[in-house]
C-alpha cells in the first residue's frame, strides 16, 4: 500500500503554504513542518484528527488539533508530552506537541489500518486466537506505560490500532489524575470482550458508536460464552475476572505473561491450564489437562462431598446450632443460604418532569433561556437547552458557570446522571444543596455560590465525547437538590465563539 506523503511536494510547492490560524484547512502547514492532507475525523475529546505529511522528513504523521489552545489544551499537552517518553513497539509514537494559544496540536505516528472499533463493525466478533492476540499486544504496550509511573487513560477500541502490517498498537493516551493503572487493564477486559461479542461493557450512554453489552434483568453482564459458541473457558473467565471489580486486578507485566502464555498456546485452547496470576500479581504454574489427574480430582470431590453430607446430618442431629460458610468462589453452589449476599439492587432511572428542573443563570444573565428547561428531561434528543454564546470558553470575568438544577421532591439515595450534549469537550461537574433558594436572579447566585461539587477535587465524568456519566454520589447519603454545572464552553458549531446545547439528562438511583 502506497504510504501517505509519498512523493508528496514540500513546502516549496509553487502556490507556498496557507497559513491560517484556529480551524485548520486542508494544505494549510503547521510550525512550518506538518502539512494538513485530509480531515480523518472528531476523537470523543471533541479534538479534530487529520492525516498530515512531515515535509521535512517526508513521512506520514497523524495530526491531532484542538482549538482554541492554552490553558483548554493543557491535558492533552502534558499525555503527548508523557507519552512520548515510552517507546514501545505496541505504542503509537508521539513526534512533537505543539501549543499556539490560538490552536494546539500533537503530532504522532500515522498508521495505515483500522483501529479495532472499526474492524469489528466490519467483519463481527474476532475468533478467540485473533482476540488474544490483540489484547496481549495492549497488555504488553501497558506494561511499558505502568513502568515509568504513567498510566494511559484511554483503552478503548477506537484508540486500539490494527496496522495493514498486523502490528496491534494503543494510541492517544489521555491520562489525567482521575484514571489508574486498575482502570487500564480492567479496560483490557472490555477491549477482549468487545472482540469476542462486538459489544462493549463499560458506560457509554445515549447515541454512543458501541453496542452496549448484553445484561439480564438484574443488569448482570453476559458472559461471551453465554453469547457466542467457541469461546474458551479460560478465555471467558480471564474476561470477566477483568471486568469484575470485587476480583483483584493483576499487575500490568502479569496480565501480559498470561495473555504471551495464551497467546502463544495459539487454538490448542484444551492445554493451557487455568490462569497463572493470582490475587496481588502472584503467578501459579497451571495445572496440565491431564485425564488422570482429571479423574483422580474428580474422585476426590465425590469422597468429599459423600464427608461433607455425613457431617452436616451429625451436626444437624446433635442438635446444636449451625453456622453457615461461604466458600470465595462460590462456583455452582447454592446461594439461598443464609450466609450468602444479597445482590446489588440495580440502579433505575429516576423519571423527571418540567417542573423538576430549572435553568440557573446567575447575574448578569438575562434568564431569557428559562423555558428551555423542559427540554432536557422529555426524553427527545433533538431538543435541548441551547445556552447563549460567549467570547470565551469560561464565560470571561461574567460569572463562574451556568447549569440545571435538579429537585427531586425529597431525598433519594443516586447512582450516577447522565448528560448528553450537542458537541464534546464541554466541561461539567455535580453539585448539590440543601435548597432551592428561588427561581430568580437572586436565586441563581446563591446557588452558584453555595452549592457544593461532589466527589473527589479532580473527579470527572466516565464516558466519551457527547455522552458523560458521573458516579459522584455518596451511597451513604441522599440527595434531593443537584446541579448539573457547566464549567466551559466548547467551540460553537461554526466556530463563532463558544456555546453547547445539552440535550438530555438522566437521573439514576435507588
Amino acid at each position: 500500500m502506497t504510504q501517505v506523503g509519498e512523493g508528496h511536494e514540500t513546502a516549496a510547492d509553487a502556490d507556498g503554504p496557507v497559513m491560517t490560524f484556529g480551524a485548520p484547512t486542508a494544505g494549510e502547514i503547521l510550525a512550518e513542518r506538518y502539512q494538513l492532507e485530509e480531515h480523518v475525523n472528531d476523537d470523543s475529546a471533541g479534538r479534530q484528527v487529520w492525516r498530515g505529511v512531515d515535509v521535512i522528513l517526508r513521512r506520514p504523521v497523524a495530526v491531532v488539533l484542538r482549538y482554541p489552545g492554552g490553558d483548554s489544551a493543557t491535558e492533552m499537552l502534558q499525555a503527548a508530552v508523557d507519552a512520548s517518553r515510552v517507546i514501545h513497539p505496541n505504542l503509537v509514537g508521539v513526534y512533537d506537541a505543539i501549543d499556539e494559544g490560538s490552536r494546539s496540536y500533537v503530532v504522532r505516528e500515522w498508521v495505515d489500518g483500522e483501529s479495532l472499533r472499526e474492524l469489528v463493525a466490519q467483519e463481527g466478533p474476532l475468533d478467540p486466537g485473533r482476540a488474544t492476540g490483540i489484547a496481549h499486544s495492549i497488555a504488553d504496550a501497558l506494561a511499558a506505560v505502568h513502568a515509568t509511573g504513567m498510566v494511559h487513560g484511554n483503552v478503548h477500541p477506537g484508540t486500539t490500532l490494527i496496522a495493514d502490517d498486523g502490528r496491534v498498537v494503543l494510541a492517544d493516551a489521555r491520562a489525567d489524575s482521575a484514571d489508574s493503572a486498575e482502570a487500564d487493564l480492567r479496560r483490557v477486559g472490555g477491549l477482549l470482550y468487545f472482540a469476542l461479542t462486538a459489544h462493549w461493557p463499560h458506560a457509554e450512554v445515549g447515541r454512543s458508536s458501541l453496542s452496549d453489552a448484553n445484561r439480564d434483568a438484574s443488569g448482570n453482564l453476559a458472559a461471551p460464552r453465554q453469547i457466542r459458541a467457541g469461546v474458551p473457558a479460560y478465555l471467558d473467565d480471564l474476561t470477566m475476572d477483568l471486568l469484575d471489580k470485587r476480583v483483584q486486578a493483576p499487575e500490568a507485566d502479569a496480565l501480559a505473561a498470561e495473555m504471551a502464555r495464551l497467546d502463544s498456546a495459539d487454538e490448542e485452547y484444551e492445554d493451557v491450564g487455568p490462569l497463572r496470576f493470582a490475587q496481588g500479581g502472584t503467578t501459579t504454574e497451571p495445572a496440565r489437562n491431564n485425564s488422570k489427574i482429571i479423574i483422580g480430582v474428580a474422585a476426590l470431590a465425590v469422597i468429599a462431598l459423600i464427608g461433607l453430607v455425613f457431617g452436616i446430618r451429625a451436626i444437624t442431629s446433635s442438635g446444636k446450632p449451625t453456622t453457615n460458610s461461604t466458600t470465595q468462589a462460590n462456583a455452582g453452589g447454592d446461594t439461598t443460604g443464609g450466609g450468602s449476599e444479597a445482590p446489588a439492587p440495580k440502579p433505575e432511572q429516576i423519571k423527571l418532569t418540567a417542573d423538576m428542573v430549572r435553568i440557573v443563570d446567575p447575574p448578569p444573565g438575562d434568564r431569557s433561556d428559562s423555558a428551555e428547561a423542559k427540554n432536557v428531561v422529555d426524553g427527545n434528543p433533538d431538543t435541548a437547552w441551547e445556552t447563549h454564546r460567549f467570547n470565551t470558553a469560561k464565560f470571561g470575568n461574567l460569572k463562574p458557570g451556568m447549569g440545571i438544577l435538579i429537585n427531586l421532591g425529597k431525598p433519594r439515595t443516586l447512582s450516577d446522571i447522565r448528560v448528553e450534549t450537542s458537541s464534546p469537550g464541554a466541561g461539567m461537574e455535580i453539585r448539590s444543596g440543601t435548597s432551592d433558594p428561588g427561581n430568580s436572579s437572586q436565586g441563581d447566585d446563591k446557588v452558584a455560590k453555595d452549592f457544593k461539587k461532589l466527589g473527589e477535587a479532580d473527579a470527572e465524568s466516565k464516558g466519551d465525547g457527547t455522552n458523560r456519566i458521573f458516579n459522584v454520589f455518596d451511597a451513604n447519603t441522599q440527595y434531593q437538590y443537584v446541579l448539573v454545572w457547566i464549567t466551559e464552553l466548547p467551540p460553537a458549531d461554526n466556530g463563532d465563539r463558544f456555546q453547547v446545547s445539552v440535550n438530555e439528562v438522566q437521573v439514576w438511583g435507588y
